[in-house]
């Protein structure tokens, strides 16, 4: 089964940016000369490390290949009920055992919560999809942490 990679449409272009990018580092690799795989009888370090760091750029490639061909755009519900809920592209304001947080809601592939950015497929993301305002949710890890949802924007 194919995995879905939601993305905003920053995401996006960064995503393809970067895959540019990898292209034409790939191609100035192998428009250079490439180093002959033996040196007398013994196989050529600089070749070994030429094939290799191909090998990563390929590996990379493929993998954006795949998450372009595999990915849906981060949109706002369109009905009103829908958009008090917390989904992907929401912006989660809560109290956190006291203290005041703010998430957005992204894929994984964005997710940085040093930036305030959760993935839904993180433990707390997971827990507040489909929540709303006013429910509170207790999170079960080796620390017991209680999360109040105050707000939910888009």
């Amino acid at each position: 089964m194919e995995k879905k990679f939601y993305l905003t449409k920053q995401g996006l272009e960064k995503l393809k940016s970067d895959y540019v990018k990898m292209k034409l580092l790939k191609e100035g690799r192998l428009d250079r000369e490439t180093p002959m795989p033996f040196d007398s009888d013994e196989l050529n370090a600089e070749f070994i490390a030429f094939k290799e760091d191909l090998d990563l750029l390929n590996v990379k490639l493929e993998e954006l290949e795949y998450i372009l061909h595999n990915f849906e755009i981060i949109k706002p519900p369109k009905s009103k009920e829908e958009r008090q809920k917390v989904n992907l592209g929401a912006t989660v304001l809560l109290d956190v055992d006291g203290e005041k947080d703010q998430f957005f809601i992204t894929g994984t592939l964005e997710a940085n919560p040093s930036l305030g950015r959760l993935s839904n497929e993180s433990p707390v993301g997971q827990i507040l999809i489909g929540k709303k305002a006013g429910d509170e949710i207790v999170l079960n890890s080796p620390v017991v942490v209680k999360y109040k949802i105050l707000k939910v924007s888009y």
